[in-house]
């Protein structure tokens, strides 16, 4: 299972478009894009694996591996990027701004259900974040 994450970066947020098969699965909020800073930075573009992580802090959620010069990032629920991310990736039901959304939490339950079937089943799971040439 490979999912998509096109973004497009603002001085002050990123947003995404997350595809799985060329559908669109939700929108996306993360922090602008400071050359991979920990805790003010979006991460590097690139693939990714996806595994099962349980956070003290929010619960299940997805941890990205190998990532250059970063660890513990994570895919979950947030909708301002700037107050509730260090790096991590927050699906969001609607885009209110750069780095803002709305609902999450609904649009985190269906993806994270996707995906843990998927690693149940013994698939592999990546995520590919490439800029938004989509617009």
């Amino acid at each position: 299972m490979e999912l998509i994450l096109h973004r497009t970066y603002y001085s002050n947020g990123t947003n995404g478009l997350l595809m799985l098969n060329n559908q669109l699965l939700c929108y996306t909020i993360e922090l602008p894009w400071r050359d991979n800073e920990p805790r003010v930075s979006c991460i590097p573009e690139g693939e990714y694996p996806l595994v099962k992580r349980l956070s003290p802090n929010h619960g299940e959620c997805l941890l990205l591996k190998n990532i250059p010069n970063r660890s513990l990032i994570l895919i979950h629920p947030a909708n301002n990027a700037i107050r509730e991310l260090q790096g991590c990736i927050a699906p969001v039901s609607k885009l209110t701004g750069p780095g803002c959304g709305d609902k999450s939490r609904l649009a985190f339950r269906p993806l994270l259900q996707q995906v843990y079937a998927a690693l149940q089943q013994k698939h592999s799971v990546t995520i590919q974040i490439v800029k938004n040439e989509l617009q």
